[in-house]
């Protein structure tokens, strides 16, 4: 149902504006979720196996954190973003790849640190430090387990490492870029991105794997 895909790309690019612009109110929840929850619902209509219903599990929660974020407040969605990195980080270990080149295997190492140490650093004089740290290991470790599995590097690898990004910039609103622009401006520019190039090499790959085992 590649409708239901367009639809996603259409509904999260264009919230872009939204964000920009600040607008609030019941009809932006709304459209903040509906990108990834499209998503979801595409992912759902290609599944043909477990690991296809855990990727459509891992852009539902998403979604879920998208609206919570807003209708609830930042624990809540956090809690939601956080389980869909733990299925997210079963579904990549269950597509090991099979050889990695060195450079490749060290960015696998290094991303879930470095995740936490930047994440700490930019909260350090806040009150949250402890359960950023947490949820930035679990973060990482996501991006880690997406860069080095089977899936398409430069497309789910990627669009793990840009939903890192994102979430740094979160962290740096309260920190060292409190008042600045530049996170409104690419939060949700790189989170929708790397929602996308995430659910497309995984949706993908496992629709080639269904279409090569007959």
């Amino acid at each position: 149902m590649r409708g239901l895909l367009w639809a996603a790309l259409v509904a999260g690019g264009s919230f872009c504006l939204a964000a920009w612009l600040g607008w609030n109110g019941p009809a932006m929840i709304a459209w903040k979720g509906a990108g990834v929850a499209l998503l979801a619902a595409w992912a759902a209509s290609e599944a043909r196996g477990l690991d296809g219903w855990l990727i459509a599990i891992v852009l539902a929660l998403g979604a879920a954190g998208d609206v919570l974020l807003e209708a609830v407040g930042m624990i809540a969605g956090a809690a939601a973003f956080l389980a869909g990195h733990l299925v997210a980080i079963g579904l990549y270990l269950r597509h090991r790849r099979a050889a990695l080149t060195p450079s490749q295997r060290a960015l696998g190492w290094l991303v879930a640190p470095a995740t936490v140490a930047i994440s700490v650093a930019l909260v350090w004089r806040g009150d949250d430090v402890v359960a950023v740290g947490i949820y930035a290991a679990i973060l990482g470790l996501m991006a880690a387990m997406a860069w080095t599995s089977r899936f398409p590097r430069y497309r789910t690898g990627i669009g793990a490492m840009l939903f890192v990004a994102s979430d740094l910039l979160i962290f740096a609103r309260f920190g060292p870029l409190a008042g600045s622009f530049v996170p409104t401006l690419l939060v949700w520019p790189l989170y929708f991105a790397g929602q996308a190039l995430i659910a497309v090499g995984v949706v993908r790959t496992l629709a080639a794997d269904s279409a090569r085992d007959g």
